[in-house]
């Protein structure tokens, strides 16, 4: 009996224990593949995001060689990607073949203005319908987003008729007017408003302040990326605005860049270089504002529930 014993002790000891090296070297496999799937679903993902990005970047390029060639090199097939010649004289040119300057002034003129408006009355339109208590809030919301869905061809002769009663056709004004308040700008705000805690409001009302004030010392400083997101999107629209003013604006004096445009567009032919050469003169503005505001546009889309 007592060699049974000793027998069975002697092959429990040789045994390895439950969770012991064996265990570990089962798990240390299943890691490394884990791990190794990871990095091969990084690679896949990188790849799938450069050549998006790759494509989308095409016509862009495309656009920017296209500016220092001649009409007749803009349309070859295959593309011509590096010009035989490259014509730099197209952007010395096209300051005096159009009044390049005054429409880019007028074009900043506009997209600063309306989103100065934009971002102002959005900013306080969001704040009521965010923070102020009053009867028929949400409805009164719900109606005023529901305008989005509509599209602007539907409202745009009765828009045209009333600013030709009033006189204002063929001036800034009357672009200002209509693109100083937007739907999409109360709902941007509003949802970063809803984000901002309601004691805050609470504390200042406790304190006296109106709501005046609330909304100018403690919503507008709270509020910087969501502003900064609005007026970025504002800004764009604006600039590369096409029929607004194409509507309104038959003084050459008053037109924007984008109409500036139609100067190279003849009835027999085209002056497809020039085009090109004013697109890429047109975008960089643009350019410049995202690569500035790029940061508050990520952040403040973020955090107002538009993910």
């Amino acid at each position: 009996m007592s060699t049974t014993v000793l027998r069975k002790d002697s092959a429990t000891d040789g045994a390895p224990p439950s969770g012991g090296a064996p265990s570990r070297a089962r798990t240390e496999p299943r890691r490394g593949r884990s791990r190794a799937g990871r990095v091969v679903g990084q690679v896949l993902l990188y790849t799938v995001l450069t050549a998006l990005s790759a494509a989308i970047l095409v016509p862009f390029a495309w656009m920017l060689v296209s500016s220092v060639k001649l009409d007749a090199e803009v349309f070859t097939v295959p593309i011509q990607w590096i010009p035989k010649s490259f014509h730099w004289e197209n952007f010395a040119d096209i300051w005096t073949e159009i009044p390049m300057l005054t429409y880019l002034g007028n074009s900043l003129f506009l997209s600063v203005v309306i989103t100065f408006l934009q971002v102002l009355t959005g900013s306080f339109a969001a704040y009521g319908f965010a923070k102020v208590r009053f009867p028929g809030r949400d409805a009164l919301f719900l109606a005023y987003i529901a305008t989005i869905a509509v599209p602007w061809q539907a409202y745009m002769v009765p828009q045209y008729i009333i600013m030709q009663r009033i006189g204002l056709v063929d001036t800034h004004l009357s672009l200002i007017l209509l693109q100083a308040f937007g739907a999409f700008g109360v709902f941007l705000m509003r949802q970063y408003y809803q984000s901002i805690p309601e004691e805050l409001s609470e504390a200042a009302r406790l304190d006296g302040l109106s709501e005046y004030g609330i909304w100018a010392r403690i919503m507008l400083p709270l509020s910087k990326p969501a502003l900064a997101s609005l007026a970025l999107l504002t800004f764009v629209f604006t600039w590369n605005d096409y029929m607004g003013p194409f509507i309104y604006l038959t003084s050459n004096d008053l037109w924007t860049v984008q109409l500036g445009l139609r100067s190279f567009v003849g009835v027999y032919d085209s002056r497809y270089a020039m085009i090109m050469t004013g697109s890429v003169l047109s975008v960089l503005p643009i350019l410049v504002v995202f690569l500035l505001g790029q940061r508050h546009f990520v952040q403040g889309i973020a955090t107002s529930g538009m993910k």
